[in-house]
């Protein structure tokens, strides 16, 4: 790698859940496509939950941009995150391109952010690595609105 690159030139911000005081119920960051990047990372980050909340968070796969035969991957949940020990933590989910179901065209991802029980602040992000074209930040999603240094 060279020296000089910026961590904004090898990684994009694909999508996001925004911080939020989320109300019980799921929020998705939509279908990303990986056609411009070969692995993601998702990241997902509680602040204070709600008394006996959970929240959980998976990537779903696609054939395309609406959805269209929306199904889990397998091994890319997190386990369910509790009131009593999961104020403030975070998650990483880890995806490789190939770890879809290539072989039947699914191309596109979605971070699903569920919160149960009770209202509970959350957010969480989709970062893009291994670009197939540099820089990778060409690909951030629109609310990137600055990039800095």
């Amino acid at each position: 790698m060279d020296m000089n690159t910026k961590a904004s030139e090898f990684l994009a911000l694909l999508g996001s859940i925004n911080p939020s005081a989320q109300a019980v119920g799921t929020l998705t960051t939509g279908w990303i496509s990986l056609a411009n990047v070969r692995t993601i990372l998702a990241l997902i980050s509680t602040g204070t939950l709600g008394a006996l909340a959970t929240v959980d968070a998976n990537l779903q796969q696609a054939l395309d941009a609406l959805g269209t035969g929306a199904k889990a991957i397998a091994g890319k949940a997190i386990a369910t995150i509790v009131a009593a020990t999961g104020n403030n933590t975070q998650a990483l989910i880890n995806l490789q391109d190939h770890e879809l179901d290539v072989n039947n065209g699914y191309q596109f991802v979605e971070l699903t952010l569920t919160v149960g029980v009770a209202a509970s602040e959350t957010a969480g992000f989709v970062l893009g690595a291994s670009a197939r074209y540099e820089p990778a930040s060409a690909f951030n999603q629109a609310g990137v609105t600055q990039i800095v240094g």
